[in-house]
């Protein structure tokens, strides 16, 4: 027993993958979020790539394009795709429950007490220097996906123009990605014939 799971390491990763992991580990990645879903890609990545291994680095940029695709909220598809690939239904309920859980209680905070502490300047002022913090959280995983999707000189281009498309053209998200999807496709076909 111990050598056929011993030849299998990610076996016995997702193994300690319980549902009260995968729900604890979400909720203090949501619990540290400031500015969206994006925002918790470095805190996603170090704790189930690099600290549990629940995944392996190109899984990972795989669930990232694959919640960016999905409709809904990016956080809580990457729970939810994260915690299915990991444990099942079970899994992606105790994660994304996890995930969503600190920004309810949160929300219903400051919605009780907002009113009284809005005008007091060190909160603007918190509030000022988050803003920028946030920047620096999505730039990183833009990089850190760049460098897992292995972009290269000849390929950089995609992105950049996918991104001037959205920016400066006006064009939807969507359709961006539905012609990246059918572009890749048939790239895949044409490389294997």
């Amino acid at each position: 027993m111990q050598g056929r799971l011993g030849a299998c390491p990610l076996l016995l990763k997702a193994m300690q993958a319980t549902l009260f992991n995968l729900f604890a580990t979400f909720f203090r990645i949501g619990l540290f979020t400031f500015g969206g879903g994006y925002a918790m890609i470095p805190l996603l990545e170090r704790d189930i790539v690099e600290h549990a291994g629940w995944l392996k680095r190109d899984e990972f940029t795989d669930l990232l394009a694959l919640s960016q695709s999905a409709p809904g909220v990016f956080a809580v598809n990457m729970a939810v795709f994260t915690g299915y690939r990991l444990r099942g239904v079970g899994g992606a309920l105790a994660a994304s429950v996890g995930c969503s859980l600190p920004s309810v209680v949160i929300i219903l905070l400051i919605a009780l007490f907002f009113r009284q502490f809005r005008h007091i300047e060190l909160v603007n002022n918190i509030f000022m220097g988050l803003r920028p913090v946030v920047v620096a959280l999505i730039a990183v995983p833009v990089f850190n996906v760049a460098k897992s999707a292995k972009l290269g000189w000849g390929t950089l281009w995609i992105p950049l123009l996918s991104a001037l498309l959205i920016v400066f053209v006006g064009v939807s998200p969507i359709y961006v990605i539905i012609v990246a999807g059918i572009a890749g496709f048939v790239y895949g076909k044409l490389k294997r014939s």
